[in-house]
């Protein structure tokens, strides 16, 4: 694709609203944690993707 119309493409296409957010979840009992707290403690945590209320699956 030509350097023009990758700018014209930019430009002219709407940005995509995101359909998901990153939530951090303790691994042994499943409760929700904040991100952060999720990413210092790698052993006994996980980050994941949750979809937006509306978003998931019908």
């Amino acid at each position: 694709m030509s350097a023009l119309r990758q700018v014209y493409m930019e430009k002219t296409m709407p940005k995509k609203e995101p359909e998901t957010s990153l939530r951090g979840r303790e691994a042994d009992n499943g409760r929700f944690i904040t991100v952060e707290e999720a990413r210092s403690r790698p052993k006994t945590t996980v980050v994941e993707r949750v979809p937006l209320p509306g978003k998931g699956r019908k």
